[in-house]
């Protein structure tokens, strides 16, 4: 059981799981696409509805939707990659059995494992680099460090990848997929998407600072209005020691499953 905890990122076999999936996924531009609805939508109901009315962000100075984009540019991130290893892997698990037929091979678990979540990171970052265009196409980039964004999606993606990959391993059938909006909705709601810290009383932002999107926000948009601090390398390890244990549990438990 050692073998399936050990750093695995640099196994070449994953690549292939990883080329695997991509010659399905570049068969239609369909799901990038539909990837990039939902945040676009919250966007410009939001961010530019909303901000209609809200104006300039107090203590900001930037218009409320410039204020709320690359919040919504981390959701993108975290949703894709979250998604793909949650619902995607489950059915190529539990329905297709595609796991079954790859076992076989050389490839290990460990590397099935690496090869979704890398998949799920590269998708996370096309649709991160999609939902930029719309921003710098919306007058929505107030700095140029706003790039940061995209390293900054990498890391997101790594953190809910691995986290998705986890909690699927938990999954019984589709219906418990039900438990999951439990968490990530109010999250998405209320980890600073769409409004500062400041909001909440002193005794909550503990509680909303824990969050893993509360960090993600942090890290696409400090950068995105030209703020810069030592603050955000705290959100990056945060990002990579949440990404890890994800990974390290849902690989034995992967192995577990599959191998017993």
């Amino acid at each position: 059981m050692t073998s399936v905890v050990v750093p695995a990122w640099t196994r070449r076999r994953a690549l292939a799981l990883i080329e695997r999936n991509f010659m399905i996924y570049r068969r239609s531009i369909t799901p990038l696409l539909n990837a990039l609805v939902e945040p676009l939508l919250y966007l410009l109901s939001i961010g530019v509805g909303v901000g209609l009315l809200v104006g300039t962000v107090p203590g900001v100075e930037v218009p409320y939707a410039a204020y709320v984009a690359p919040a919504i540019l981390a959701t993108t991130a975290m949703n894709t990659a979250f998604n793909l290893t949650s619902i995607g892997v489950f059915t190529r698990m539990r329905v297709e059995r595609t796991y079954e037929a790859i076992l076989p091979t050389p490839l290990s678990v460990t590397d099935i494992a690496v090869g979704e979540v890398t998949s799920a990171m590269i998708n996370a970052l096309l649709t991160s680099i999609g939902f930029l265009v719309i921003m710098a196409i919306g007058g929505l980039v107030t700095s140029a460090w706003v790039l940061l964004a995209l390293p900054a999606s990498l890391l997101i993606a790594y953190a809910f990848a691995a986290g998705g990959l986890a909690v699927t391993t938990y999954l019984r059938d589709f219906p418990d997929f039900q438990y999951i909006q439990l968490f990530m909705l109010p999250m998405y709601l209320f980890a600073t998407t769409f409004y500062p810290l400041s909001v909440y009383p002193e005794a909550v932002r503990p509680l909303i600072q824990a969050l893993p999107l509360y960090h993600s926000i942090e890290l696409v948009r400090e950068p995105a209005l030209g703020h810069l601090s030592w603050h955000l390398l705290i959100a990056a390890l945060y990002l990579v020691a949440f990404g890890s244990i994800a990974m390290w549990v849902a690989t034995r438990r992967m192995t577990h499953a599959m191998l017993r």
